[in-house]
Protein backbone atom coordinates (compact mmCIF):
# COMPACT_ATOMS: atom_id res chain seq x y z
CA UNK A 1 0.00 0.00 0.00
CA UNK A 2 1.32 2.81 -1.04
CA UNK A 3 1.31 5.78 1.78
CA UNK A 4 -1.06 9.08 1.17
CA UNK A 5 1.16 12.07 0.48
CA UNK A 6 0.97 15.28 2.88
CA UNK A 7 -0.70 17.99 1.53
CA UNK A 8 1.01 20.76 -0.67
CA UNK A 9 1.49 23.68 1.85
CA UNK A 10 1.29 26.84 -0.69
CA UNK A 11 4.64 29.21 -0.87
CA UNK A 12 4.42 31.78 2.20
CA UNK A 13 4.79 34.74 -0.79
CA UNK A 14 1.53 33.64 -2.59
CA UNK A 15 -0.07 33.55 0.91
CA UNK A 16 1.03 37.13 2.43
CA UNK A 17 0.11 38.68 -1.40
CA UNK A 18 -3.51 37.24 -1.53
CA UNK A 19 -3.81 38.62 1.91
CA UNK A 20 -3.30 41.90 0.76
CA UNK A 21 -4.90 41.95 -2.23
CA UNK A 22 -8.13 41.37 0.14
CA UNK A 23 -7.43 44.52 2.42
CA UNK A 24 -7.05 47.05 -0.73
CA UNK A 25 -9.92 49.07 -1.03
CA UNK A 26 -12.59 48.14 -3.76
CA UNK A 27 -13.21 50.33 -6.53
CA UNK A 28 -16.15 52.24 -6.27
CA UNK A 29 -18.04 51.84 -9.92
CA UNK A 30 -18.30 54.28 -12.31
CA UNK A 31 -22.06 54.45 -12.23
CA UNK A 32 -23.05 55.10 -8.64
CA UNK A 33 -23.47 59.29 -7.18
CA UNK A 34 -20.61 61.26 -6.22
CA UNK A 35 -20.81 63.20 -2.90
CA UNK A 36 -20.35 66.85 -3.88
CA UNK A 37 -19.72 68.38 -0.69
CA UNK A 38 -16.72 69.71 -1.35
CA UNK A 39 -17.61 71.59 -4.56
CA UNK A 40 -20.89 72.87 -3.05
CA UNK A 41 -18.36 73.96 0.25
CA UNK A 42 -15.90 75.86 -2.16
CA UNK A 43 -18.78 77.51 -3.79
CA UNK A 44 -20.41 79.16 -0.49
CA UNK A 45 -16.88 80.57 0.63
CA UNK A 46 -16.75 82.22 -2.81
CA UNK A 47 -20.13 83.35 -2.94
CA UNK A 48 -19.33 84.81 0.95
CA UNK A 49 -16.21 86.67 -0.17
CA UNK A 50 -18.15 88.55 -3.22
CA UNK A 51 -20.55 89.56 -1.06
CA UNK A 52 -18.68 91.60 1.33
CA UNK A 53 -17.86 94.37 -1.47
CA UNK A 54 -21.36 93.93 -3.10
CA UNK A 55 -22.97 94.53 0.51
CA UNK A 56 -20.78 97.86 0.99
CA UNK A 57 -21.54 98.91 -2.77
CA UNK A 58 -25.69 98.59 -1.51
CA UNK A 59 -25.18 100.61 1.72
CA UNK A 60 -22.97 103.30 -0.13
CA UNK A 61 -25.88 103.62 -2.61
CA UNK A 62 -28.74 104.06 -0.23
CA UNK A 63 -30.07 107.76 0.75
CA UNK A 64 -29.06 108.83 3.81
CA UNK A 65 -31.71 109.86 6.28
CA UNK A 66 -31.78 111.00 10.02
CA UNK A 67 -33.22 108.58 12.36
CA UNK A 68 -34.84 110.55 15.24
CA UNK A 69 -34.77 109.14 18.89
CA UNK A 70 -37.41 109.73 21.17
CA UNK A 71 -36.39 112.24 23.98
CA UNK A 72 -36.58 110.19 27.36
CA UNK A 73 -39.91 110.34 29.26
CA UNK A 74 -39.22 112.11 32.72
CA UNK A 75 -40.07 110.05 35.32
CA UNK A 76 -42.65 111.25 37.99
CA UNK A 77 -39.46 112.11 40.37
CA UNK A 78 -37.91 114.93 38.01
CA UNK A 79 -40.70 116.64 37.39
CA UNK A 80 -40.86 119.88 39.68
CA UNK A 81 -43.30 119.32 42.57
CA UNK A 82 -44.70 122.36 44.18
CA UNK A 83 -43.55 123.54 47.66
CA UNK A 84 -44.98 122.03 50.89
CA UNK A 85 -47.65 124.27 52.29
CA UNK A 86 -46.99 125.29 55.67
CA UNK A 87 -50.78 126.35 57.03
CA UNK A 88 -51.40 122.75 58.57
CA UNK A 89 -48.08 123.11 60.56
CA UNK A 90 -48.77 126.53 61.64
CA UNK A 91 -51.87 125.41 62.66
CA UNK A 92 -50.55 122.54 64.85
CA UNK A 93 -47.78 124.54 66.09
CA UNK A 94 -49.74 127.01 67.66
CA UNK A 95 -52.62 124.81 68.99
CA UNK A 96 -50.00 123.12 70.70
CA UNK A 97 -48.03 126.29 72.33
CA UNK A 98 -51.33 127.36 73.37
CA UNK A 99 -51.61 123.81 75.66
CA UNK A 100 -48.13 123.56 76.50
CA UNK A 101 -46.56 124.87 79.89
CA UNK A 102 -43.21 125.89 80.89
CA UNK A 103 -43.41 124.42 84.73
CA UNK A 104 -44.40 120.95 82.48
CA UNK A 105 -42.22 120.96 79.56
CA UNK A 106 -41.71 116.96 79.35
CA UNK A 107 -45.92 116.93 78.71
CA UNK A 108 -47.42 115.36 75.67
CA UNK A 109 -47.61 119.16 74.36
CA UNK A 110 -44.61 120.29 75.07
CA UNK A 111 -42.74 116.88 73.95
CA UNK A 112 -44.78 117.42 69.87
CA UNK A 113 -44.02 121.15 70.25
CA UNK A 114 -40.53 120.62 70.45
CA UNK A 115 -40.68 118.09 67.46
CA UNK A 116 -41.82 120.97 65.47
CA UNK A 117 -39.40 123.29 66.69
CA UNK A 118 -37.02 122.20 68.76
CA UNK A 119 -35.79 124.74 71.91
CA UNK A 120 -38.96 126.93 71.07
CA UNK A 121 -39.74 129.46 74.49
CA UNK A 122 -43.24 127.75 76.19
CA UNK A 123 -45.79 129.80 77.89
CA UNK A 124 -46.82 129.85 81.41
CA UNK A 125 -50.46 129.11 82.04
CA UNK A 126 -52.53 130.50 84.59
CA UNK A 127 -52.86 127.75 87.63
CA UNK A 128 -56.27 127.58 88.87
CA UNK A 129 -58.18 128.98 85.75
CA UNK A 130 -59.71 126.11 83.69
CA UNK A 131 -58.19 126.43 79.83
CA UNK A 132 -60.65 128.00 77.50
CA UNK A 133 -62.03 125.78 74.82
CA UNK A 134 -60.64 127.12 71.33
CA UNK A 135 -60.34 126.34 67.69
CA UNK A 136 -57.08 127.51 65.55
CA UNK A 137 -57.72 128.41 62.10
CA UNK A 138 -54.92 130.20 59.47
CA UNK A 139 -56.22 132.93 57.72
CA UNK A 140 -53.57 134.09 55.78
CA UNK A 141 -50.09 133.03 54.20
CA UNK A 142 -47.22 134.32 52.19
CA UNK A 143 -43.84 133.74 50.86
CA UNK A 144 -40.22 135.20 51.43
CA UNK A 145 -38.69 136.89 48.67
CA UNK A 146 -36.51 134.02 48.56
CA UNK A 147 -39.09 130.96 48.60
CA UNK A 148 -37.49 129.57 51.49
CA UNK A 149 -39.05 131.66 54.15
CA UNK A 150 -42.84 131.54 55.17
CA UNK A 151 -45.34 133.44 57.44
CA UNK A 152 -48.61 131.87 58.48
CA UNK A 153 -51.19 134.02 60.13
CA UNK A 154 -53.64 132.34 62.43
CA UNK A 155 -56.80 132.91 64.48
CA UNK A 156 -57.34 131.21 67.32
CA UNK A 157 -61.22 131.15 68.06
CA UNK A 158 -62.17 130.93 71.93
CA UNK A 159 -65.79 129.64 72.78
CA UNK A 160 -67.73 132.92 73.31
CA UNK A 161 -69.69 131.06 75.54
CA UNK A 162 -66.77 130.98 78.21
CA UNK A 163 -65.74 135.04 77.72
CA UNK A 164 -65.88 136.92 80.85
CA UNK A 165 -68.48 139.83 80.62
CA UNK A 166 -66.68 143.22 79.71
CA UNK A 167 -66.06 146.07 81.54
CA UNK A 168 -67.50 149.36 81.43
CA UNK A 169 -64.51 150.89 82.03
CA UNK A 170 -63.91 151.76 78.06
CA UNK A 171 -64.94 151.92 74.91
CA UNK A 172 -64.01 148.55 73.76
CA UNK A 173 -63.35 146.70 76.51
CA UNK A 174 -63.34 143.07 77.60
CA UNK A 175 -61.72 139.75 76.20
CA UNK A 176 -61.83 139.43 72.22
CA UNK A 177 -63.38 136.52 70.93
CA UNK A 178 -60.37 136.24 68.68
CA UNK A 179 -56.49 136.83 68.48
CA UNK A 180 -54.34 136.24 65.83
CA UNK A 181 -50.73 135.00 66.01
CA UNK A 182 -47.84 134.87 63.49
CA UNK A 183 -45.52 131.71 62.67
CA UNK A 184 -42.27 132.38 60.78
CA UNK A 185 -40.62 129.04 59.41
CA UNK A 186 -38.48 127.61 56.32
CA UNK A 187 -38.76 125.29 54.03
CA UNK A 188 -35.87 122.38 53.65
CA UNK A 189 -34.15 121.58 50.02
CA UNK A 190 -36.58 121.46 47.26
CA UNK A 191 -39.55 122.68 49.48
CA UNK A 192 -40.49 119.22 50.38
CA UNK A 193 -40.69 120.31 54.26
CA UNK A 194 -41.55 122.91 56.75
CA UNK A 195 -39.89 123.78 59.71
CA UNK A 196 -41.55 126.28 62.62
CA UNK A 197 -37.90 128.55 63.47
CA UNK A 198 -39.03 130.16 66.88
CA UNK A 199 -42.49 130.99 69.29
CA UNK A 200 -45.47 132.61 67.37
CA UNK A 201 -45.76 136.25 67.27
CA UNK A 202 -49.17 138.11 68.50
CA UNK A 203 -50.74 140.33 65.98
CA UNK A 204 -53.79 142.50 65.02
CA UNK A 205 -56.54 141.44 62.70
CA UNK A 206 -56.02 141.75 59.17
CA UNK A 207 -56.99 144.73 57.17
CA UNK A 208 -60.36 143.31 55.55
CA UNK A 209 -60.52 144.52 52.03
CA UNK A 210 -62.00 147.10 51.18
CA UNK A 211 -65.22 145.79 48.24
CA UNK A 212 -65.50 147.82 45.38
CA UNK A 213 -68.58 149.79 43.96
CA UNK A 214 -71.09 147.45 42.97
CA UNK A 215 -73.81 148.55 39.86
CA UNK A 216 -76.62 146.21 41.21
CA UNK A 217 -77.95 149.62 42.18
CA UNK A 218 -81.33 149.00 40.11
CA UNK A 219 -84.24 147.53 43.05
CA UNK A 220 -86.49 145.00 41.55
CA UNK A 221 -90.05 144.75 42.51
CA UNK A 222 -91.35 141.94 44.66
CA UNK A 223 -94.51 141.93 42.64
CA UNK A 224 -92.52 142.04 39.35
CA UNK A 225 -91.59 139.39 36.90
CA UNK A 226 -88.18 138.81 37.94
CA UNK A 227 -89.19 139.53 41.66
CA UNK A 228 -91.96 136.95 41.77
CA UNK A 229 -89.43 134.16 40.12
CA UNK A 230 -86.24 134.69 42.43
CA UNK A 231 -88.55 134.74 45.41
CA UNK A 232 -90.38 131.52 44.46
CA UNK A 233 -86.80 130.07 43.76
CA UNK A 234 -85.01 131.32 47.33
CA UNK A 235 -87.92 129.75 48.95
CA UNK A 236 -87.64 126.43 46.96
CA UNK A 237 -83.92 126.18 47.21
CA UNK A 238 -83.97 126.53 51.36
CA UNK A 239 -87.44 124.87 51.80
CA UNK A 240 -86.76 121.31 53.49
CA UNK A 241 -83.57 120.56 51.55
CA UNK A 242 -86.16 118.56 48.57
CA UNK A 243 -85.42 120.96 46.21
CA UNK A 244 -88.80 118.87 44.41
CA UNK A 245 -89.77 121.86 40.93
CA UNK A 246 -86.35 123.58 41.25
CA UNK A 247 -85.79 123.18 37.68
CA UNK A 248 -88.37 125.20 36.44
CA UNK A 249 -86.81 128.42 37.29
CA UNK A 250 -83.05 127.15 35.94
CA UNK A 251 -81.67 127.55 32.59
CA UNK A 252 -81.27 124.58 30.24
CA UNK A 253 -78.26 122.72 31.51
CA UNK A 254 -77.39 124.45 34.60
CA UNK A 255 -77.77 121.94 38.18
CA UNK A 256 -77.89 123.52 41.50
CA UNK A 257 -77.29 121.22 44.90
CA UNK A 258 -79.67 122.18 46.89
CA UNK A 259 -78.66 122.34 51.11
CA UNK A 260 -80.70 119.54 52.37
CA UNK A 261 -79.61 120.89 56.35
CA UNK A 262 -81.29 123.88 56.00
CA UNK A 263 -82.82 123.87 59.41
CA UNK A 264 -85.69 127.09 58.02
CA UNK A 265 -89.18 127.06 59.01
CA UNK A 266 -89.49 130.16 56.92
CA UNK A 267 -87.68 132.17 54.53
CA UNK A 268 -88.21 135.73 53.34
CA UNK A 269 -86.69 137.45 50.67
CA UNK A 270 -85.96 141.40 52.29
CA UNK A 271 -84.43 143.13 48.83
CA UNK A 272 -83.59 142.11 44.62
CA UNK A 273 -81.36 144.58 43.03
CA UNK A 274 -80.46 144.17 39.52
CA UNK A 275 -77.59 145.74 37.74
CA UNK A 276 -80.28 147.27 34.53
CA UNK A 277 -83.47 148.61 33.97
CA UNK A 278 -84.74 146.42 32.00
CA UNK A 279 -84.52 143.65 35.05
CA UNK A 280 -86.48 145.79 37.37
CA UNK A 281 -89.29 146.21 34.95
CA UNK A 282 -92.73 144.81 35.65
CA UNK A 283 -92.19 142.52 32.31
CA UNK A 284 -89.74 140.26 30.82
CA UNK A 285 -87.92 141.51 28.23
CA UNK A 286 -86.58 139.81 25.06
CA UNK A 287 -85.22 136.53 24.75
CA UNK A 288 -81.49 136.27 25.69
CA UNK A 289 -81.41 139.44 28.03
CA UNK A 290 -78.84 138.64 30.95
CA UNK A 291 -78.91 140.43 34.19
CA UNK A 292 -76.56 139.93 37.50
CA UNK A 293 -78.86 140.27 40.58
CA UNK A 294 -78.52 140.12 44.19
CA UNK A 295 -80.98 138.96 46.67
CA UNK A 296 -80.90 139.71 50.53
CA UNK A 297 -82.73 136.57 52.58
CA UNK A 298 -83.67 136.43 55.82
CA UNK A 299 -84.05 132.66 56.94
CA UNK A 300 -85.48 131.63 60.30
CA UNK A 301 -85.35 128.59 62.16
CA UNK A 302 -87.85 126.54 64.48
CA UNK A 303 -86.08 128.05 67.46
CA UNK A 304 -86.44 131.76 66.43
CA UNK A 305 -83.32 132.16 65.23
CA UNK A 306 -83.23 134.51 62.11
CA UNK A 307 -80.29 134.12 59.74
CA UNK A 308 -79.67 136.58 57.10
CA UNK A 309 -78.33 135.52 53.97
CA UNK A 310 -76.89 136.97 50.54
CA UNK A 311 -77.19 135.54 46.96
CA UNK A 312 -75.78 137.15 44.17
CA UNK A 313 -77.03 134.96 40.52
CA UNK A 314 -77.09 135.61 36.75
CA UNK A 315 -80.57 135.77 35.29
CA UNK A 316 -81.66 135.12 31.72
CA UNK A 317 -84.94 135.73 30.00
CA UNK A 318 -86.24 132.74 27.97
CA UNK A 319 -90.15 132.12 26.35
CA UNK A 320 -91.43 134.89 28.05
CA UNK A 321 -89.71 134.65 31.74
CA UNK A 322 -86.64 135.03 33.82
CA UNK A 323 -84.34 131.80 34.53
CA UNK A 324 -81.52 131.35 37.02
CA UNK A 325 -78.46 130.82 34.44
CA UNK A 326 -75.92 131.03 37.17
CA UNK A 327 -76.27 131.20 41.27
CA UNK A 328 -73.27 132.22 43.17
CA UNK A 329 -72.52 132.71 46.92
CA UNK A 330 -71.03 135.77 48.41
CA UNK A 331 -70.47 139.37 47.20
CA UNK A 332 -66.70 140.50 46.58
CA UNK A 333 -65.75 143.35 43.70
CA UNK A 334 -68.04 145.08 41.63
CA UNK A 335 -70.23 143.56 39.34
CA UNK A 336 -70.60 143.60 35.51
CA UNK A 337 -72.93 143.20 32.60
CA UNK A 338 -71.93 139.61 31.98
CA UNK A 339 -71.33 136.83 34.02
CA UNK A 340 -67.05 136.18 34.33
CA UNK A 341 -66.28 132.59 34.42
CA UNK A 342 -65.24 131.46 37.94
CA UNK A 343 -61.65 130.69 38.47
CA UNK A 344 -59.99 129.69 41.52
CA UNK A 345 -58.65 133.29 42.47
CA UNK A 346 -62.09 134.68 42.70
CA UNK A 347 -63.73 134.63 46.45
CA UNK A 348 -67.23 133.78 45.25
CA UNK A 349 -67.80 130.00 45.36
CA UNK A 350 -69.94 128.77 42.20
CA UNK A 351 -73.02 126.57 43.61
CA UNK A 352 -74.92 126.18 39.62
CA UNK A 353 -72.64 124.39 36.98
CA UNK A 354 -73.35 122.77 33.61
CA UNK A 355 -74.94 119.35 33.99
Amino acid sequence: MTPASPPRRRPAAETVTRSLRKQQPETVPAGRPVSRGPRFARLGLWAALAAGPLALAAVAAMPRTTVAQAAPTPHATEAGRPPADPRGVAELFVDLWLHADTTTPDSPAGAALRSLAPGVDLPKQPRGIDATPFRVVAVRMSDGADGASWTVMVAVLRDRKEQPSPTPSGPGAGVSPVRYFAVSGTRGPGGGSVAVVGAPAEVAAPDAPTPGAEEVTHRVPADSALGTTLGEFVRTYLGGGQGAGLDRYLSPGLSVAVPKAAPYARVEVDDVTADSEKAAGAGVPEDGTTARVRIRVTGQDSAGGRWPLLYRAEVTARAGRWEISQLEAGVTGPSTGTHPTPTTSTAAATLGGAR
